[in-house]
């Protein structure tokens, strides 16, 4: 399974980015797919996870209610929409995909990495 993720930029606070993440290769095996982010000096932390199959979704905290997680199977393809950005949002955005099939996708090992998209956001 190749991810290939795209979309982020530079915003001011208070403004939105939707990043994509196209799945090709072996996709039939996806259970899900995620989102994780990494900022300067800081480690690696979930954001949101979607199932591939039913749609169901789980996010971190500190982005409930801002942020949306959302798939097109048809297009193989998964986002991430991010609403109401805020300086501490700024990091690099890894797309995941797992082939293990468990109960909640914030808890579970990922088998597939793309490459990060910067987002950066401006106060």
């Amino acid at each position: 399974v190749q991810l290939q993720a795209s979309g982020g930029g530079l915003v001011q606070a208070g403004g939105s980015l939707r990043l994509s993440c196209a799945a090709s290769g072996r996709t039939l095996s996806i259970y899900g797919m995620g989102w994780f982010r990494q900022a300067p000096g800081r480690e690696r932390e979930f954001v949101a996870a979607i199932r591939w199959s039913g749609g169901s979704t789980y996010y971190a905290e500190s982005v409930k209610g801002r942020f949306t997680i959302s798939r097109d199977n048809a297009e193989n393809t998964v986002y991430l929409q991010m609403n109401s950005l805020k300086p501490e949002d700024t990091a690099v955005y890894y797309c995941a995909a797992t082939r293990r099939v468990v109960g909640d996708l914030r808890h579970v090992e990922y088998d597939y990495w793309g490459q990060g998209t910067q987002v950066t956001v401006s106060s």
